[in-house]
């Protein structure tokens, strides 16, 4: 029984890591269609979010069950610098 507990937590884990990056995505898509100080804040606040679910991830799953995540996030904050480029040219 132990094992399906921990099964369903990392499963959980995993479930919150991928939706952390999924809000950040639609927070970066939302500033780079309206390209504002409040929508940037909130994707950069987004970003920390999803930063900090990944390093909860990699320390309870390891590094190899969050890589497509963390490749997402780095995609990201790609995205989210073009925003920021936009704003402030």
């Amino acid at each position: 029984m132990a094992q399906y507990d921990s099964n369903l937590d990392n499963h959980s884990v995993e479930a919150q890591t991928q939706n952390s990056v999924d809000k950040l995505h639609h927070a970066v898509s939302q500033a780079l269609s309206h390209p504002a100080e409040q929508l940037i804040e909130q994707a950069e606040q987004s970003r920390t979010h999803a930063e900090h679910a990944l390093e909860q991830a990699k320390d309870s799953l390891g590094d190899d069950a969050v890589e497509v995540a963390e490749e997402m996030l780095g995609e990201e904050t790609q995205r989210l610098e073009q925003a920021k480029k936009a704003l402030r040219p």
